[in-house]
């Protein structure tokens, strides 16, 4: 019987892979270089590398759950292709008429902007045809003019095509329709529909997210069929699932009908694992730092879950699915140093990536980068991987010293401008999940996880005077493991707008069980019996003139009148958290019903955490020369595996293992607890 559980995340450096054998509960950890030109060799050769660590077969896979980025990357770059958009007769510029903001905040930007359209203005169609709000017909749907657009759609070569009638999130049946007479005169086309994608309203939104889902969709089928297909080679028949950005996975199969949910699906994992790992060392809201080779993503974790957004972006484009609300900048090991037109030092966000990489990979890089620079102050070994990867130091120091000297520095001061800007970088990230949402970031403990994650944890420490910085085992494997802790999820949502003084229980009763109908629907589709399902409910909520929601908990429960009433207080409560006021008791200020959401949750077991043995005492395995900002000195070198529960290093001093390091800078320490966590606190303070 299979019993192996395989977490792959792909990265833009690395591949990483985690796997637990569900009867012994052995785990097992792996990275290999990522290969962008083909991911999918990467995967499997990261595949074939945990199964020899744990001398197992194909055969013995039980399930493979799989983090990507192709959905990002290709929304991240702009590459979404030649897009057809068909919406509702007169509404042909909704993509132009947009949402305005201000991108770079007040103080940095003087103009009101909108995003760049997704689709051109020349292929754009409209349909007559008219819904009203609450899905009643007006106008007849017009099928010549459906017919006709997908003529012009299918002579000029479009075969990627979003449809987006108004007010079909109430009545789906004019975009069915629609989707009909693509199928009938474009067979070739691949075609997304609001009601499919998105049934809530705002159409601008709602027609992005659609448009979306369609550029995503053939990379994203290719991707996931071609590792099916090489899953094969293994095994017949391994379920293979996908992280979605709401925190939860979905099969491969039921990935076709809703890529765009995988738009955050690495960073997702990210955020889950820490959770997890945050929760069993004592500490349930934490702030939580993935760092990559390309970017670094921050979350926060409230009462151990990630918060989740549904007003989220992937590059300049907004979807509003449910997502773990992750903000992502570009200071990865591979971001690149360089001058501006000014002469001043940047960093990031431009990326050396897995290939060419930085200049000490030896692989045709030709600008330092921040891995560079920590391998010139010796804060991590000359090498990766346990030794897979060696490292130059001649090459990130002669690249660094030409840098250094248009600045009039040292090569070390040089580089250790690098990793200063860096870090800064990431706390303005965390910033942006805390500062900006009423917390206070002093509040929290950082995990901190990635390749890289950890390099910078001191410095972060003081900039941000965090409570201290905890760094799980094999923190470059994080993402990967935590794809083994997720459940099946599926999100549904429909408009209902109503006053809560004249709410209808029975017509919310009802659009909760049509909802809850179809997320059970889907849970069957992937395997799961009807006692194992769970259903959460969830409503948007606002003050009636209010532009945006915000989303409480409904329970458990027949739908009624003090059931309601129940959801319109916490809704009072939430809104008091977030904004500081509320009109609670205020009978002038009316309370409005917006969206009502059901999630579908099939639960998997999770591995069971690492335990450490007893600490015996530190040891250091050896020293090296390491430069911490103050000069170079002799600094202990420990080796993490080493170490056990309650041993404790002070800084200067660097731990290693196989996929990262951790600097402990002087005037820090870290400790080991009982799940083998390093708990890194500043021991005085400077």
């Amino acid at each position: 019987m299979p019993l192996i559980r395989i977490g792959i995340d792909t990265g833009g450096t690395f591949t990483d892979v985690v796997a637990v054998d569900e009867e012994t509960g052995r785990q097992a950890s792996t990275k290999t270089p990522s290969t962008p030109t083909d991911p999918a060799e990467g995967f499997m050769t990261g595949v074939r590398k945990i199964l020899a660590l744990l001398d197992a077969r194909g055969q013995d896979v039980a399930a493979v759950v799989h983090g990507t980025t192709v959905a990002t990357n290709r929304l991240l770059e702009g590459k979404v292709g030649d897009l057809g958009f068909v919406t509702t007769e007169g509404y042909a510029h909704v993509l132009e008429i947009a949402r305005q903001s201000v991108p770079d905040g007040y103080g940095n930007s003087y103009f009101w902007v909108k995003p760049p359209r997704i689709v051109p203005a020349d292929l754009v169609r409209t349909v007559g045809g008219r819904l009203a709000y609450d899905g009643s017909e007006l106008r007849p749907f017009d099928a010549d003019e459906a017919v006709a657009a997908a003529r012009f759609f299918r002579d000029r070569g479009i075969t990627t095509i979003g449809v987006c009638f108004l007010h079909s999130y109430a009545n789906p049946e004019h975009e069915l329709r629609m989707r009909d007479v693509l199928a009938r005169e474009h067979p070739d086309a691949v075609v997304s529909i609001s009601a499919e994608v998105l049934r809530e309203y705002r159409e601008y939104e709602r027609s992005v997210t659609t448009l979306v889902d369609a550029a995503v969709k053939p990379s994203i089928a290719r991707y996931v069929g071609a590792i099916a297909a090489r899953l094969a080679e293994i095994a017949a028949d391994v379920p293979f699932y996908v992280m979605k950005s709401n925190g939860g996975v979905l099969s491969a199969d039921e990935v076709a009908r809703q890529p765009i949910s995988t738009v955050l699906s690495g960073p997702a994992a990210g955020a889950l694992g820490a959770a997890v790992v945050a929760e069993a060392a004592g500490f349930g809201s934490v702030l939580t730092l993935d760092g990559g080779g390309t970017s670094t993503d921050v979350a926060v974790v409230v009462d151990g879950h990630p918060a989740l957004t549904t007003e989220g972006s992937v590059g300049a484009y907004p979807s509003k699915i449910p997502m773990i609300d992750v903000v992502t900048v570009g200071a990865g090991g591979g971001s690149v140093a360089w001058l501006s037109p000014e002469g001043t030092l940047k960093v990031g966000p431009r990326s050396a990536g897995a290939d060419p990489g930085p200049l000490c990979y030896g692989s045709g890089g030709a600008e330092p980068t921040v891995t560079d620079a920590h391998l010139l102050l010796g804060r991590i070994p000359p090498h990766l991987l346990g030794g897979e990867i060696p490292l130059d130091v001649t090459a990130a120091r002669d690249g660094i010293a030409a840098l250094a000297a248009s600045l009039g520095l040292s090569a070390e001061r040089c580089a250790e401008g690098i990793l200063e800007i860096s870090a800064w970088n990431q706390a303005n990230a965390l910033r942006q999940v805390t500062v900006t949402r009423g917390l206070d970031v002093r509040d929290f403990h950082l995990v901190s996880f990635g390749g890289s994650g950890s390099l910078l944890a001191c410095r972060l420490v003081d900039v941000l005077g965090l409570a201290g910085v905890l760094v799980p085992p094999d923190p470059g494997n994080l993402s990967a493991y935590g794809l083994l802790t997720v459940d099946v999820r599926n999100d549904y949502v429909r408009t209902a707008v109503a006053r809560h003084a004249v709410l209808d229980p029975g017509a919310v009763a009802k659009t909760f069980d049509d909802l809850t109908a179809e997320a059970s629907a889907a849970l069957e589709r992937e395997g799961f019996p009807e006692p194992a399902r769970r259903f959460v409910r969830t409503a948007d909520l606002r003050y009636f003139g209010q532009a945006y929601e915000v989303r409480v908990d409904v329970p458990d429960g027949p739908v009624t009148a003090a059931l309601a009433d129940t959801v319109a207080a916490a809704f009072h409560a939430a809104h008091r958290r977030l904004y500081g006021y509320d009109f609670a008791g205020d009978a002038r200020q009316e309370v409005e019903w917006v969206n009502l959401r059901v999630t579908g949750v099939g639960p998997i077991a999770r591995p069971a955490l690492r335990t450490a043995p007893p600490g015996t005492g530190a040891t250091p395995r050896t020293t090296r020369r390491v430069d911490f900002g103050a000069g170079w000195a002799d600094a202990p070198i420990y080796d993490r595996a080493a170490l056990g529960a309650g041993d404790t290093v002070t800084g200067p001093a660097v731990v290693e293992e196989f996929g990262s390091t951790v600097p402990v800078h002087p005037g820090f320490r870290a400790v080991v607890d009982d799940h083998a966590n390093l708990l890194i606190t500043r021991e005085v303070v400077a």
